[in-house]
């Protein structure tokens, strides 16, 4: 089963050097989904009202196969 590699950029990289075996490139998109919630948790209230990670798949040849991008924009209603 091949192997595929989770980067997540928060305003730095992190690369995943373990990676996970998936069946195919649905499989790991599917990964990247159910992981949302711990992607999250990396949103956080010291770095302002906009901000955005990203997950991206790498392959075991290093290309990148899907990328996946949650977003937060908090706005201030005052009245």
């Amino acid at each position: 089963m091949p192997r595929y590699y989770f980067d997540i950029h928060d305003g730095e990289l992190q690369r995943d050097g373990e990676g996970l075996e998936c069946e195919n490139v649905e499989a790991a998109r599917e990964k990247v989904m159910a992981s949302l919630s711990d992607v999250a948790e990396l949103i956080t209230s010291g770095y302002g009202d906009n901000q955005a990670v990203t997950v991206t798949v790498r392959d075991e040849e290093g290309c990148r196969v899907y990328a996946g991008t949650l977003t937060f924009t908090g706005t201030r209603l005052d009245r």
